[in-house]
């Protein structure tokens, strides 16, 4: 599993010209799977990201989570996040989840962020999406259960 945080002032969606979803203060999460991927990575990825402190304090230092913060999540499907562009100059997406993996396990994701008491929004899964954001600092934080658990 692989999550890109974007800490923002705002973010939305849309879809067809309309809006689908808006957060402000928060994250805009990009989140892709592999085949592998399972509930309990789902789980730890959702406590990291919960709890990642890169919000600042009054002294102005990376020391709050979105948690304490009481943020929102702007959540994303990008299977796009599992290219391997290694080879040639098109990427291959072998290694991304098929969709009747990684739709389930992003609706379980979704699930586990409002389960936590955090604020979500969502785009919709294999849609063409635009995403309008103001990244805050900016601050971006790539995320890969395979390099965290």
């Amino acid at each position: 599993m692989k999550c890109i945080l974007q800490r923002v002032q705002y973010a939305s969606v849309d879809i067809n010209q309309k809006t689908v979803g808006k957060i402000d203060h928060g994250y805009m999460v990009l989140v892709g799977f592999k085949e592998t991927d399972t509930h309990e990575i789902v789980n730890k990825m959702v406590n990291k990201i919960i709890n990642l402190r890169v919000f600042e304090d009054n002294q102005g230092k990376m020391n709050l989570s979105l948690f304490d913060t009481k943020g929102s999540i702007l959540s994303i499907s990008q299977f796009t996040l599992y290219a391997n562009a290694k080879n040639g100059r098109r990427p291959s997406f072998i290694d991304a989840a098929k969709p009747d993996i990684s739709s389930p396990l992003y609706d379980y994701f979704n699930e586990m962020i409002i389960k936590n008491n955090i604020h979500l929004e969502k785009g919709v899964f294999g849609a063409d999406m635009k995403v309008t954001l103001l990244n805050d600092g900016p601050i971006t934080i790539i995320l890969d259960s395979d390099e965290l658990f």
